[in-house]
């Protein structure tokens, strides 16, 4: 990367497109080099060079070119992609097509992209007849802004739902600002960094009503909000990524509530690389877990090494991806786990999708939602309207 900056490698080098392809981008090289380098930063830089040097003609690439300029910059395009996406989800087609493989009529990309899609769904019992929930809390309230994500409010609202009722019932007024939209990351792994800039302004107005802390439940978001500063290099977006936390780093602040003990057999708990070595925020969720008695945990051997995901890695590389999920899959099993948390959404959709594909008997979920039920049993909640 240092020889292409100064000239001393042509950006149109087969090496250097292999090797910048390669990378997952997970950021572990950070939290081991003597000199602080940020090599996250880096590879976006690389791979915005190659973007225009070599820009890739295959079909999943101008595929990806296309949603990116077309749909993700658009808020209204994006609300009705996922609409589409959940009903044909919710509907069970993508279920069915995964049995019957008719994805792999197309491709093997397509196939897993199914079962990506269909590991987004809630994997956990049903929450009971509980409609929506007045929150009980008796200290003092602190006001907090929540960041909703377009994959999760588009497949995962229920998360974003359990993370207000969640914090709230540890004192905290959450104010979801309507105007917000895509963080940027899609945008900034596949190295367009002027989109991913347009998606930092829009948000940062968006935010800006007020000083109060954002909070995120998505590594992958989390960790591009607090490259911010860096990815426009000005104070006010310096001052917004200084505000950013992840809902279990927000909780940690105070003195969580404690819940109740839940029925949902042995779990472990899988740290996303972004939450981890974006945000420095990996043993924050450990801690929601400590706050359910009884919770039959077991610790994951290789927590902190990526699940192969990386964005839509799992899609430009699938097979380097697939090498790395099947290490993955392999320690989980040898959990012996029914239930697997963990801190972004990515990461439940790709471990989510091989735990389906390898006939795995295991239910994906974020740590919010396992303190959320938690919550719901200990009575924190009464019951009110949609």
């Amino acid at each position: 990367m240092r020889a292409v900056s100064e000239g001393r490698l042509a950006n149109t080098s087969e090496s250097f497109s292999k090797h910048i392809d390669r990378c997952l981008g997970c950021r572990a090289c950070e939290q081991v080099c003597p000199a602080g380098v940020e090599y996250g930063q880096l590879l976006e830089a690389s791979r915005e060079e190659l973007l225009v040097a070599q820009p890739k003609q295959t079909f999943t690439h101008k595929l990806l070119r296309l949603a990116l300029h077309h749909l993700w910059t658009s808020p209204t395009r994006l609300r009705l992609f996922f609409c589409a996406s959940r009903i044909f989800r919710d509907l069970g087609l993508a279920r069915l097509f995964l049995k019957l493989q008719l994805g792999k009529l197309i491709s093997e990309r397509a196939h897993f992209a199914l079962a990506l899609l269909d590991s987004s769904r809630s994997q956990l019992k049903p929450p009971g007849n509980i409609k929506a929930v007045q929150p009980k809390t008796d200290q003092r309230v602190e006001s907090v802004m929540l960041f909703k994500g377009c994959v999760g409010e588009g497949l995962f609202s229920r998360i974003n739902k359990a993370t207000k009722r969640v914090l709230e019932v540890n004192g905290f007024a959450v104010d979801i600002p309507e105007t917000q939209g895509c963080c940027g990351a899609l945008h900034a792994h596949a190295g367009d960094l002027e989109g991913a800039r347009e998606l930092a302004r829009r948000n940062i107005q968006a935010f800006n009503v007020s000083g109060a802390p954002v909070i995120t439940n998505a590594g992958g978001c989390g960790a591009m909000l607090v490259s911010y500063g860096h990815l426009l290099d000005n104070d006010e977006a310096r001052e917004f990524s200084a505000r950013v936390q992840d809902v279990s780093q927000q909780l940690a602040t105070r003195n969580m509530k404690q819940g109740v003990s839940i029925d949902e057999g042995t779990t472990t708990y899988d740290a996303s690389c972004h939450l981890l070595y974006g945000q420095k925020a990996g043993d924050s969720s450990l801690k929601m877990l400590d706050a359910i008695p009884d919770l039959n945990f077991k610790p994951l051997e290789g927590a902190e090494r990526c699940c192969g995901g990386a964005g839509i890695y799992n899609l430009l590389e699938p097979e380097m991806s697939s090498r790395v999920l099947k290490e993955k899959l392999t320690n989980i099993e040898a959990t012996g786990a029914k239930v697997l948390a963990t801190g972004n959404p990515g990461c439940q959709m790709q471990i989510g999708a091989g735990a389906c594909l390898n006939g795995m008997a295991l239910s994906v979920c974020h740590p919010i939602e396992l303190l959320d039920e938690s919550y719901r049993k200990a009575g924190f909640y009464s019951e009110g309207r949609d």
